[in-house]
């Protein structure tokens, strides 16, 4: 039997979290404790003491979560099932994944393994459980400190917990830190809705006291660890799979306000130069200061120069030197150096082997054949709208039609030349070096947010053609349709930002979640949101047709089998590891994956 189950792996680990290395340069380093003795002793005597020990384990956390295996599988869960997603280069030296691209999953597949996001749990309880008491002897760690220390773990672990119930559905949950060999580990799975309404509450609970704003002279903390802005945006989304969205709607505006105001401090404080704030104009230079050309949302201007674009590929997607500007469109992410030698701080090696790097130019994983025939068409395009012709700049940002590979955090910034409207041409600078990969991972943006938001709102909206229910609906379908134009509109390639989208195109709830799920779709491809997207509203359906046909949209062939399988709720969420059936003997399988055994899925026909 493997010894990588969680199971196995929990037990002594608020040990290995002391031991990992502080996670770069946003954290100071740990001092060096190691002496030969028993583990607890070194624990609970010989380490936690002192605020420097919290910040240490702290660091670890975060260390963790970069870990190759977590963005591997944030990146997998989030959008391989997905129709984004086909075989690129080399897929076939990774078995496992080029069966979940044919939606033949098992439950031996590697990517079904669970452990590396309860490692990251694991150490965030730990910190929550010694803390407390290091407050207690080190009058250097105030209590306002602590707290903030207590929401930020939770926050990190409420993030863990969320992957793992979006992609499991019902998963072992505890708070509860495994520091002792003598610990009992063994536990069922908590229902989904059960462990949504924990980490709803530990948010909720948490919220006041997490930082609102790191200094300005620590730019990547402010994106680099959970911020109070962090923690609204996972009870945005929290409550949008929970189908309460008054609430949603209310984070995502707590959200929108605090980016509006970094907005508004770095505009004032920039002048000039062609990487610069939302509703910029040629130059960089600010158009207004309520930015009208975005419909009044803070977002990062396209444009470079006249007639030149990309800036907002090179401030979110390339370079730290620009972290001031991303921070006002950035929420929360993952920091990675592209020079990881000589520094704790680790390369981006996921987004190297699945979406490419300088050595390949495909990754195993490339843009499906659907999303690349659809860039070809001329018209009745069914993702980017026929409307912005060729000048959406995600057309050239998310990936490069003709040679169907992903740009997405593989390039090291992009120029769009749309000088001539039909004929656009498009620059890109060198790729990352394979083991220096510098791109970081977003995990929340504003325009995420907005379009959650978006999504709520149409959620809110009736159905019928009366005019009580035309009454209700005239307002909502107003502000929806002004959020979604928005991020549409920032992307297109053109000097005076005009209106393509229409908004009498979008007069029913049907149209305007389908405009919602397609902005989305665009706007956040290859970041992990996809499927997820899929399955929130598979589960709001009740159903799976609309999950099912966007799958089958990259399928050219066994189309019939994989529509049957996915006909079925339980089989939008994946199996439980065979390891972890084996040495877990409260865990029920999925009952989509059968037994559990390679050939699960044809015991259950």
């Amino acid at each position: 039997m493997r010894q990588h189950t969680l199971f196995h792996q929990l037990k002594g680990l608020a040990l290995t979290a002391m031991l990992v290395p502080a996670a770069a340069m946003m954290f100071s380093g740990c001092s060096d404790f190691l002496e030969i003795e028993p583990r607890n002793e070194i624990i609970l005597e010989k380490f936690w003491t002192e605020k420097a020990d919290v910040d240490a384990i702290v660091a670890g956390c975060y260390s963790a979560l970069q870990s190759d295996a977590c963005v591997k599988r944030m990146i997998i869960w989030g959008e391989a099932r997905s129709d984004n997603m086909a075989p690129g280069l080399n897929s076939d030296r990774d078995a496992n994944l080029l069966n979940l691209l044919n939606e033949n999953i098992t439950a031996s597949n590697g990517y079904t393994t669970w452990v590396d996001f309860y490692n990251v749990i694991n150490r965030c309880n730990t910190v929550i459980k010694y803390a407390p008491q290091v407050a207690a002897d080190d009058p250097g760690y105030t209590e306002g400190e602590l707290q903030a220390t207590i929401a930020e773990m939770v926050g990190l672990r409420s993030l863990c917990y969320f992957y793992l119930i979006r992609t499991f559905r019902d998963v072992p949950y505890s708070t509860e830190a495994y520091t002792d060999d003598d610990q009992e580990m063994v536990l069922p799975a908590t229902r989904f809705e059960a462990v949504l309404d924990s980490l709803i509450n530990d948010l909720e609970s948490v919220k006041g006291q997490a930082v609102k704003r790191y200094p300005t002279t620590e730019p990547l903390y402010q994106t680099g660890r959970i911020t109070q802005d962090a923690i609204y945006a996972m009870l945005c989304e929290m409550y949008l799979w929970k189908q309460d969205y008054a609430r949603c709607i209310e984070y995502a505006d707590l959200i929108i306000d605090s980016k509006k105001k970094m907005a508004e401090e770095i505009r004032d404080n920039t002048k000039g130069g062609g990487h610069s704030s939302g509703g910029s104009s040629s130059g960089g230079s600010s158009s207004n200061d309520n930015f009208s050309r975005t419909n009044g949302f803070p977002l990062i201007s396209e444009q470079v120069t006249t007639n030149n674009y990309g800036n907002l590929f090179d401030v979110l997607f390339a370079y730290d030197s620009y972290i001031n500007q991303g921070n006002q469109e950035i929420i929360f992410q993952l920091i990675f150096n592209d020079d990881p030698r000589g520094s704790s701080m680790p390369s981006n090696s996921a987004v190297g082997t699945f979406y490419g790097n300088s050595i390949v130019d495909r990754g195993y994983l490339a843009p499906s054949d659907y999303l690349v025939d659809d860039v070809a068409k001329s018209s009745g395009r069914t993702v980017f709208e026929d409307k912005n012709k060729k000048l959406d700049a995600r057309l050239y940002e998310n990936f490069q039609a003709d040679r169907k590979c992903i740009s997405k955090f593989v390039y090291r910034g992009v120029n769009i030349d749309a000088s001539q409207t039909n004929d656009v041409k498009t620059q890109y600078t060198s790729k990352w070096v394979d083991g220096s990969i510098g791109s970081n991972w977003i995990i929340y943006r504003l325009t995420d947010i907005m379009l959650m938001k978006a999504e709520a709102l149409a959620q809110s909206l009736r159905e019928g053609s009366d005019q009580e229910t035309i009454n209700y609906n005239t307002p909502i379908l107003e502000q929806t349709f002004s959020i979604v134009n928005a991020v549409n509109k920032r992307a297109l390639c053109q000097t005076n930002l005009a209106d393509t989208l229409l908004a009498s195109d979008y007069v029913t709830k049907v149209q305007m979640e389908g405009l919602v799920m397609r902005e989305r779709q665009r706007e956040l491809m290859f970041e992990g949101k996809r499927w997820y997207d899929l399955v929130r509203q598979s589960r709001r359906n009740g159903n799976t047709s609309e999950l099912s046909q966007a799958a089958l949209k990259k399928v050219t062939t066994g189309g019939s089998l994989i529509a049957n399988k996915l006909s079925k709720m339980d089989a939008i969420y994946w199996p439980y590891n065979i390891d972890e059936m084996k040495v877990n003997n409260l865990l029920v399988q999925n009952p989509a994956f059968g037994s559990g055994e390679d050939d699960s899925y044809e015991k259950t026909k």
